[in-house]
């Protein structure tokens, strides 16, 4: 049976709507761990640094197409909301043009600087050359990858969850195939991860401009383009919550690496690398619930359904709280496996597990971050969205990569991250009780 925007939802049917977006989020993420996987136990644990030196700058990118999915499809829920489907349309369309463009203007700007962007980003002479290469393959599929992330919110505010997902786990699939193809087969090393990760971008960004080209059987499609400049501006400005948790993760990527370079050199490189990729798995599952809510509540708040908000919250706090805890459980738990995956000397082995037992506290609080700023975005409230975001990453994580290993030294680098999350679920319970009386979810 179909799920809709408009039908109450209790804990289970929240559940089935939002399982694929928790599925594609992951599996997103899982494709981005397979490169490192075969990366680093092909390559060798340099090129898996070279590839942490350049991701700031393909999460500051990617942020551009989330924030226009977010925020977008924010405003989108919340018309169809108020019965206005054939505005939705056209806001889409506008919205899809948009990005696309985005895309071409960052491209072109950023292609052509990959080498000083790389030393500036911490690249040794010893890991430039292949950041440079990576690098430059990566920035060819930047437009595709951009649509990819802009289309994962858009399919579920279509309610086509199930179908946003198939293509996310056929882009996570092409990927992997050409992961061992390119790397494992022909030896291409860090350029075949490289090319498998762009080929795999195509997939998930290109075959959905060939579904909402025509009419088919979702809630959205595209329509004679008119250009919405107020709404393009307020999507931009309510999705900014989403561009700064991502360019936030570029800017204490880029604080990591320079520490450990710092510290103990290329290996801390690769050991902060081991741990990002499994953060990433894991957080996945919060933050595709969260986008996976999020049109439910932009929905229900343009209807005035008070009644339904408030359930929608309770049902959402429940579920995140939990899978918090549990998260961090099996972190703590697996934590030895994990690691042993992707370390290729015994050194980097004891290094990174140690680290990783403190880094992964931060499982057990990130997920109220992810929902309380989804949240407000879903709301349309892009400024308290944003301020949520801004104060976890840009003040918290940022100020504790550089303070606390001035105190704490190499410690002091993998308990940044939990330090950081304990004190932005402050900000987030402060906020959610301050605009309880506003928005009436509780």
């Amino acid at each position: 049976m179909r799920i809709q925007l408009s039908d109450h939802f209790t804990m289970r049917r929240l559940l089935r709507f939002t399982l694929p977006s928790i599925v594609m989020m992951v599996v997103t993420s899982i494709y981005s761990v397979v490169d490192g996987l075969f990366v680093a136990n092909v390559v060798g644990s340099n090129a898996l640094a070279s590839i942490n030196i350049v991701m700031p700058m393909f999460l500051i990118l990617g942020a551009f197409g989330f924030m226009m999915g977010s925020g977008g499809s924010a405003e989108v829920a919340k018309t169809m909301g108020e019965g206005r489907e054939d505005d939705a349309k056209s806001y889409f369309t506008t919205l899809t043009i948009a990005v696309a463009i985005l895309g071409v203007i960052l491209t072109a700007a950023t292609i052509f600087f990959i080498r000083p962007l790389s030393y500036f980003m911490g690249a040794s002479d010893l890991l430039i050359e292949d950041c440079v290469i990576y690098g430059t393959i990566c920035l060819i599929g930047n437009i595709p990858y951009m649509l990819q992330t802009f289309f994962q919110t858009f399919f579920i505010t279509a309610e086509k969850p199930k179908l946003g997902m198939v293509l996310t786990i056929a882009s996570g699939v092409t990927n992997i195939v050409l992961d061992w193809l390119f790397i494992v087969v022909f030896q291409w090393g860090i350029a075949g991860a490289a090319v498998a990760t762009s080929i795999g971008y195509a997939v998930g960004g290109f075959l959905p401009l060939l579904y909402f080209a025509r009419k088919n059987s979702s809630r959205l499609h595209f329509v004679k383009p008119h250009v919405h400049w107020r709404m393009l501006l307020h999507s931009a400005g309510n999705g900014s919550s989403e561009m700064v948790s991502n360019a936030s993760r570029a800017l204490t990527t880029f604080l990591f690496n320079i520490q450990l370079m710092r510290l103990v050199g290329e290996a801390g490189v690769s050991a902060i690398t081991i741990m990002q990729y499994v953060n990433f798995v894991f957080i996945a599952v919060m933050i595709g619930f969260s986008v996976g809510s999020a049109p439910v509540i932009g929905y229900h708040y343009g209807a005035q359904n008070q009644t339904e908000l408030k359930g929608l919250f309770r049902i959402c706090m429940t579920f995140i709280v939990t899978a918090c805890l549990c998260m961090f459980a099996l972190s703590e738990l697996a934590a030895g496996p994990l690691v042993a995956v992707f370390a290729d000397s015994q050194s980097l082995y004891e290094m990174t597990l140690w680290g990783f037992r403190l880094f992964a506290i931060s499982f057990a609080a990130v997920g109220i971050n992810i929902f309380a700023s989804a949240f407000f975005t879903a709301l349309c409230n892009g400024a308290v969205s944003a301020f949520i975001s801004f104060m976890r990453t840009i003040v918290f994580e940022a100020g504790a990569v550089l303070l606390l290993p001035v105190f704490f030294d190499l410690n002091g680098v993998w308990i940044a991250l939990p330090v950081a999350e304990g004190l932005g679920v402050l900000v987030s319970v402060i906020c959610l009780v301050i605009f309880r009386k506003r928005y009436h979810y509780i």
